[in-house]
């Protein structure tokens, strides 16, 4: 399984953008899909989770301005982020979970004050 993170980028506080992250099978077939981050010198942290039946869930920090969604027929989900702070400048990553754990290669958001 392969999973191919895009979208990040330089943007100022208060702006959005969208993360995508493509996955080399149907990701209809994996248990959850999720966003991860690691911010300059923090741990790896959940950002927004979707599961198979389509719940989701979301970290504090995020909720209300984030928002995990799925494109089944282009194997595709998204995370639209709004209202960005330079708190949120991180690596995103994206995950899927089946018997395994499967990770993308990341990437680097950068907010602006």
């Amino acid at each position: 399984v392969q999973l191919q993170a895009s979208g990040g980028g330089l943007v100022q506080a208060g702006g959005s953008l969208r993360l995508s992250c493509a996955a080399s099978r149907s990701i209809f077939s994996f248990n959850t899909m999720a966003w991860y981050r690691q911010g300059p010198g923090k741990q790896r942290e959940l950002v927004a989770r979707t599961t198979a039946s389509g719940s989701t869930n979301y970290a504090g920090s995020v909720k209300g301005r984030f928002t995990i969604s799925r494109d089944i027929a282009r194997n595709t989900i998204y995370l639209q982020m709004t209202g960005l702070k330079p708190e949120d400048t991180a690596v995103y990553y994206c995950h899927a979970q089946l018997l395994e754990n499967y990770w993308g290669q990341g990437t680097l958001v950068t907010v602006s004050s």
